[in-house]
């Protein structure tokens, strides 16, 4: 990347990219400044990623998207134009991907976040992860994480800000990744009205929160788990996994570390230590059992890059 004092005009073809993520570890309401807010711990996922190119131009306003429906990603390059001062006046936002939309794989952020970034870089600039998130919640009204790939946060998803870092950057993970909907057909997350939390659910989540902190900080995946696998069950209520008891006797039974969903989506997985020396016979185990339930659409991977 180019880089130039602020101010100045570099007209330069500007890249970026973003992986995608696997829903959370842990969604819910916590309290922060003395009041509740919504938040969420992303797990990423390497296996899905956006790229963007954005072309400047001096003789166009605005960003013209190569694909039209992209509307967020135009929206966020927009926004992004409006921050550099005038260094870059408009051009051609195209974006490629190979996430799927709707499944809770952040397809729409990932486009968010590449885009920013683009727009950025043909201006020799790079923004901070703030101002990323701050963008991103202002063109897509919610977003995940992606912007800190390098630090788990507990983030609030709709004001783009970190509540808290829990300790360093999400120890390594592997991951059995799977559809939950029939046909993996996905979910319609812009359909899906924010979760009202009971007070009970309310005070679970701060124990959950308090052993998420500790699990980054010792790197313990075991515990982690603990921690995705109830935030899985504090979510059925809110969106159903189906067939939820199944997965739960399959995570005990191959040995997971726990059970993560996508809190707005369908994607969830079983979470292993990548250091197990029998790792590969437990996932196999695993993708057996989850095709035993009906369930041939898996995946593997794990969340070091």
């Amino acid at each position: 990347m180019s880089t130039a004092p602020s101010g100045t005009a570099v007209r330069i073809r500007g890249t970026h990219h973003s992986v995608g993520h696997h829903g959370e570890i842990l969604q819910g309401v916590f309290e922060s400044d003395g009041r509740l807010r919504r938040a969420l711990i992303t797990l990423p996922c390497p296996l899905y990623e956006s790229h963007a190119v954005f072309e400047p131009s001096d003789a166009s306003t605005g960003v013209t998207v190569l694909d039209p429906w992209r509307t967020k990603a135009a929206r966020a390059a927009e926004l992004a134009l409006r921050t550099l001062g005038g260094a870059l006046t408009g051009g051609t936002l195209g974006l490629t991907s190979n996430i799927p939309p709707g499944r809770g794989f952040g397809s729409s952020t990932a486009d968010v976040v590449a885009a920013i970034g683009a727009v950025y870089d043909a201006a020799g600039r790079r923004p901070s992860p703030a101002q990323y998130a701050a963008l991103a919640v202002a063109a897509e009204t919610a977003s995940d994480a992606l912007m800190y790939a390098h630090r788990a946060v507990l983030f609030a998803h709709r004001e783009g800000e970190v509540i808290e870092e829990l300790g360093g950057p999400l120890m390594p993970v592997a991951v059995v990744g799977f559809g939950t909907s029939e046909d993996s057909a996905g979910t319609d997350t812009l359909a899906l009205p924010p979760a009202r939390y009971s007070v009970w659910e309310i005070e679970a989540f701060r124990p959950l929160l308090g052993a998420a902190r500790r699990a980054v900080r010792t790197g313990d995946v075991a515990l982690l788990g603990r921690v995705a696998t109830a935030s899985a069950r504090l979510n059925q209520r809110h969106l159903p996994v189906p067939g939820l008891t199944d997965l739960l006797r399959v995570t005990e039974a191959v040995g997971a570390a726990g059970l993560q969903v996508a809190h707005s989506g369908d994607v969830a997985g079983l979470l292993f230590d990548p250091d197990l020396p029998d790792l590969a016979t437990r996932t196999d185990d695993a993708r057996k059992r989850l095709a035993d339930l009906g369930i041939g659409d898996s995946w593997y991977f794990t969340t070091k890059n």
